[in-house]
C-alpha cells in the first residue's frame, strides 16, 4: 500500500520503518523544512528516535501536500494538540477512500475532542467511517527494536480495521481489532494521567503497593469516563486500557511518568517541560479530562489530585492524603 506518516517523531519514525519492511511504499513528512532535510541526508532521527537507520526508500517530505495527494492510509503521529494546527490546511482535501489512521493519545484542549473527533471536525470532506485508531503498549525505542509488541486498532468499520490489522502486522508487531473507537481512544489519552500520578509517587518516594493502588484504581477512572462517553467497559482491559496503563506507569522510556516522577522529587512543570525534547501528552490530557469530568459529572478523584498537581501547585504529600481519607466504599 502507499501509506504517508505525518508526524516525524520517534513513533511517527519507528512506525515508517516498520511499514516500509512490511513491503509499503511509505512517504514520512515533517513539518520542519530545515529537519526533514537531516532526516533526508543522514536517514536517522538523532532528536526523537537515534540510532534507528530510516531506510532509503522512505520518502521524506516537508510538503504536506506531496505528503497525501496520492496515499491509501494517512497516519497520524502528530502530538494531539498539534493536529489542528498542523492539518487545517488540508480542510479542501478531498480524502475519497482515503483511511485517515490516528496513533496520538490525548484529548484536545478547550474542544475536549478525541483525536478521531479532530479530524472529523478539521475534515468535512472525510468519511466518518474512513477514521480509525490505532493505539496500546507500543514504546517506539522496542518497536524499532523489533521487541514483540501487540495493540489494537479501532474503526465503526470493521473493513477497515482489517485493512490496518494487514498492513501494520508482521511477526514482531501484532495488531488486533476493536469497533470501540471512544473507549480505545480514552484509554490511551486517560492512561497518560494515571502514568503522571505513578511517576509523581516514584519521586515522592512511595512504594510499589502505591503504585498498584493508583493503576488498578485509574483503570477504573479510565472505564467510568468512557462508559458516559459512550465506550464499552471491557475495552479497558485490553491492550489500550490496562496494557497501555501497565507500560506508561512502569517504563523507563515512558515521558509521562518521567514528568511525574520530576515534579514528585520537588520540580516545577515549567521547568520540566521546558527541558524535554518530547512532548508529555498526558500534561495537557489532564485539563480536559479534569474538565470534561466536571461537564459529564464523573468522579474522577485521581485525574483531580494530578489537576491540582499540575495546575495549582498542590503538594504531592497532599493529594495523596486526599485520595486516602475519601469516604471509605466498596471496590465495585
Amino acid at each position: 500500500m502507499k501509506i504517508s506518516v505525518l508526524g516525524a517523531g520517534g513513533w511517527g519514525t519507528a512506525l515508517a520503518v516498520l511499514l516500509s519492511k512490511n513491503g509499503h511504499k511509505v512517504t514520512m513528512w515533517e513539518y520542519n523544512p530545515e529537519y526533514a532535510e537531516i532526516l533526508r541526508e543522514y536517514r536517522e532521527n538523532f532528536y526523537f528516535l537515534p540510532k534507528v537507520k530510516i531506510p532509503k526508500n522512505i520518502v521524506i517530505t516537508n510538503d504536506i501536500y506531496v505528503a497525501v495527494s496520492k496515499s491509501e492510509i494517512l497516519l497520524v503521529t502528530t502530538p494531539t494538540q498539534f493536529i489542528r494546527s498542523s492539518f487545517e490546511s488540508l480542510r479542501e482535501h478531498k480524502f475519497a477512500n482515503q483511511i485517515v489512521l490516528g496513533a496520538s493519545k490525548g484529548i484536545e484542549e478547550n474542544t475536549h475532542l478525541l483525536v478521531s473527533e479532530i479530524f472529523s471536525d478539521i475534515f468535512p470532506k472525510l468519511k466518518k467511517s474512513n477514521i480509525a485508531v490505532i493505539s496500546g503498549p507500543s514504546h517506539a525505542e522496542e518497536v524499532s527494536r523489533k521487541v514483540p509488541t501487540a495493540v489494537v486498532t479501532a474503526s465503526g468499520k470493521k473493513e477497515i480495521n482489517h485493512i490496518v490489522q494487514k498492513a501494520f502486522s508482521n511477526k514482531y508487531f501484532r495488531v488486533y481489532t476493536s469497533q470501540d473507537l471512544i473507549g480505545v481512544e480514552i484509554g490511551g489519552a486517560l492512561k497518560n494521567v494515571i502514568a503522571i500520578a505513578s511517576g509523581i509517587a516514584d519521586g515522592a518516594g512511595f512504594g510499589d503497593n502505591t503504585k498498584a493502588a493508583l493503576m488498578t484504581r485509574g483503570i477504573s477512572e479510565l472505564m467510568r469516563l468512557g462508559i458516559k462517553l459512550g465506550a464499552q467497559s471491557e475495552t479497558f482491559f485490553g491492550l489500550s486500557g490496562i496494557g497501555d496503563l501497565i507500560v506508561t506507569c512502569s517504563s523507563k522510556h515512558s515521558r509521562n511518568r518521567f514528568v511525574g516522577e520530576k515534579i514528585g522529587e520537588g520540580k516545577k512543570l515549567k521547568s520540566i517541560l521546558k527541558e524535554m525534547k518530547m512532548v508529555a501528552e498526558g500534561v495537557a490530557t489532564t485539563r480536559s479530562a479534569y474538565e470534561l469530568s466536571k461537564i459529564n459529572k464523573v468522579e474522577l478523584p485521581i485525574v483531580n489530585e494530578v489537576y491540582g498537581i499540575l495546575f495549582r501547585g498542590k503538594n504531592p504529600h497532599r493529594a495523596t492524603n486526599v485520595l486516602m481519607n475519601r469516604e471509605l466504599k466498596k471496590e465495585y
